[in-house]
């Protein structure tokens, strides 16, 4: 004879540990307080018989209010970090058209009413987005698949050769409370 036990749910909970917070809506809508300044919008790839299309980039969106100057591309290899980078006066626009990322903001703005806040926004082939990011939020961004990430980036200003808005910090710097 069987017998069934029927335990409480709470019996399998180790010691320490929590509940975690709702990441999405009943519509799959992303739950995230985004720093101030933050855009991101996500976007529905039209599916075609030989495979798909996936919009980047359209004004029409109003993202921001800055042009498109320069769009260049990073490649990560899996597990790769790419951190601690901040612009003066460049808004970037983050799309990764292979693979799987995880960017990571911080606002250190002193003025900003999300200053000290952190945001984690995880994009890639199978949730396609555009975050973009304005001047004085430092970013990071970490390869979360096991193939290359390949990152687009259409930024306002192109990169100066001669004098480059590109600030950084290690990626295990005490100055931003976050560890890849």
């Amino acid at each position: 004879m069987n017998k069934t036990v029927t335990r409480e749910k709470t019996d399998s909970l180790l010691e320490g540990s929590k509940p975690r917070a709702q990441s999405v809506t009943s519509d799959w809508t992303l739950l995230c307080d985004l720093i101030d300044g933050v855009k991101l919008k996500e976007i529905r790839s039209v599916v075609k018989d030989n495979g798909y299309l996936t919009e980047i980039f359209r004004t029409d969106w109003k993202l921001d209010d800055t042009p498109v100057d320069q769009v260049f591309q990073v490649v990560l290899n899996p597990a790769a970090v790419e951190a601690w980078h901040v612009h003066k006066r460049t808004t970037d626009r983050f799309f990764v058209s292979t693979g799987r990322a995880k960017i990571v903001l911080f606002d250190a703005r002193r003025d900003s009413p999300t200053s000290g806040q952190v945001n984690e926004i995880r994009v890639g082939i199978e949730r396609p987005a555009i975050v973009s990011v304005p001047p004085g939020v430092w970013h990071g961004v970490e390869n979360i698949s096991s193939q290359m990430v390949v990152l687009l980036n259409l930024v306002d200003h192109a990169y100066v050769y001669e004098g480059p808005d590109h600030w950084g910090l290690p990626k295990d710097t005490d100055q931003i409370p976050y560890s890849f």
